[in-house]
């Protein structure tokens, strides 16, 4: 009895537990499913009547569209993030995609026309404008705001997708968030891939022009699909023609339509993926079996996607086994496994020759400093030499003439007094006027600077040889001019 007794309280236990679990969910399911659902707070009417203002394309409109694409590519010309971004904070080209998207949901093939000639009309406009200002504005660097829209990859298509999704929400709740729009604007940068389009117009280069195009009908196609999938869920009305045959009409066009959007747009999307997995595995491979190898210097590289092929350029001799190892390893990276490995080597520039050439550099550049400090020691002995035999000329000069004084002593002193003199020079010289009695003359020769004026030369003359008989202790002086 007491057994049956415990094993039914266990049994109730165990309802209990499941019974409160049970509940616990609904309250959890019900919780997630009042935060996320966002039908109660929708308002058709105001969505479809902000959506249809924001399609029409004339007037200011035009004008806003211009002036924004100009101050797009200045910032990208100027390489400047916060330039671009106040550029598509001001760019109306968000309305007719979003006018694409909602009439393909509810319907609409007037709005649909409407959108696609507005739209068209924009791209046209756009890529125009961009065009003219780099075609003739005279700087026209590559910059990395230039280069980074020219190959888009998975990480795009995403953030068009669910920047298209936020929009949407955002458009349909009531009261519309000003900060979401603004934020998918410039998430999205529509603006920017049109301007990167006129630029790679405007300088001949086509591949930078349609990789800046298919950038930009990734943007596009995706908000028009995130439109069309937020208002089916939400149920928006569909338009109903009186016309039965008409309203069937209109519907096959527009599923057409929708289904002509989708398609692109799954396909752009395995095939963006498909080369993000490429990439992301080349640059694995470089990095982890090439680039990390302190063996291998490589010098460039690159990958063609289209002719499976990856093309590795060293510097120095490659051996046969390094070559192997490579092509095996490449096999371990999925995407990139079946492709074609071209090993090229520059064996004129192997690094143990590189090493050599290095060495007998230094080696030369040990020798030649040798032979300058040599040099310098030798100058120097030459300048005492010479400076000890001036001293002693000197000295005999003195000797013989107890009252002249040292030359060195006198040019220095004259060069301090006139900084203009080039050159000086002293002799003693013999002369006679009746050819009986001899005199000795003291003659100076000076050379003077020549863009020194004649009168200054004169003057300066005048003085020098008033100094120079104090100096010498004579008359006798007649100075010259070389």
């Amino acid at each position: 009895m007491e057994e049956n007794k415990q094993e039914k309280v266990v049994e109730q236990s165990k309802q209990e537990i499941q019974q409160d679990a049970k509940g616990l969910w609904e309250k959890i399911k019900k919780f997630i499913l009042e935060l996320l659902d966002f039908r109660d707070d929708t308002d058709q009417e105001a969505t479809i009547e902000a959506i249809k203002s924001d399609i029409s394309f004339k007037g200011a409109t035009a004008w806003i569209l211009i002036c924004s694409i100009f101050v797009a590519s200045i910032g990208l010309n100027a390489n400047s993030t916060a330039v671009v971004i106040g550029a598509m904070l001001i760019s109306p080209l968000m309305g007719p995609i979003l006018g694409v998207g909602m009439s393909i949901a509810i319907n609409d093939i007037d709005t649909l026309r409407k959108s696609l000639t507005n739209l068209a009309t924009m791209i046209v406009l756009s890529l125009l404008t961009a065009f003219l200002f780099f075609f003739l504005f005279p700087l026209r660097e590559e910059t990395s705001e230039l280069l980074g829209r020219v190959r888009p990859d998975i990480r795009d298509v995403l953030i068009a997708f669910f920047g298209g999704l936020a929009l949407i929400i955002a458009r349909t709740k009531k009261g519309t968030i000003a900060s979401v729009i603004f934020g998918v604007a410039i998430a999205t940068a529509l603006m920017p891939p049109l301007c990167t389009a006129g630029y790679g117009l405007a300088v001949g280069n086509f591949d930078y022009f349609l990789g800046a195009m298919y950038l930009f009908t990734i943007n596009t196609i995706f908000i028009a699909l995130a439109t069309f999938l937020v208002l089916k869920l939400l149920g928006f009305t569909m338009i109903r023609y009186v016309n039965s045959a008409k309203r069937k009409r209109i519907a096959r066009i527009a599923s057409i339509v929708a289904f002509l959007v989708m398609v692109p747009a799954v396909f752009t999307f395995i095939g963006v993926y498909k080369e993000s997995i490429i990439n992301a595995n080349y640059e694995k491979f470089l990095k982890t079996k090439v680039m990390d190898n302190p063996n291998l210097w490589l010098q460039r590289q690159n990958i063609d996607v289209k002719n499976k092929t990856i093309n590795l350029f060293f510097n120095g001799d490659i051996s046969d086994a390094t070559e192997s190892f490579l092509r095996n390893e490449l096999k371990n990276f999925p995407r990139i496994d079946s492709y074609s490995l071209v090993v090229n080597e520059n064996k004129a520039k192997s690094v143990d020759r590189v090493v050599d050439a290095y060495d007998r550099a230094i080696a030369d550049l040990d020798e030649k400093d040798n032979v300058i400090k040599g040099l310098h020691k030798e100058i120097e002995e030459l300048k005492r030499t010479i400076t000890e035999l001036n001293k002693r000329i000197e000295q005999d000069a003195l000797d013989r003439d107890k009252n002249s004084v040292p030359f060195s002593k006198i040019s220095k002193e004259a060069k301090i007094r006139y900084n203009d003199i080039k050159e000086i020079s002293l002799a003693k010289v013999l002369s006679s006027n009746d050819f009986i009695k001899i005199d000795t003359i003291t003659k100076v020769s000076i050379k003077w600077n020549k863009k020194l004026a004649d009168s200054i030369v004169v003057k300066n003359e005048k003085e020098l040889k008033s100094w120079m008989q104090k100096e010498l202790k004579t008359n006798k002086l007649e100075l010259e001019r070389k």
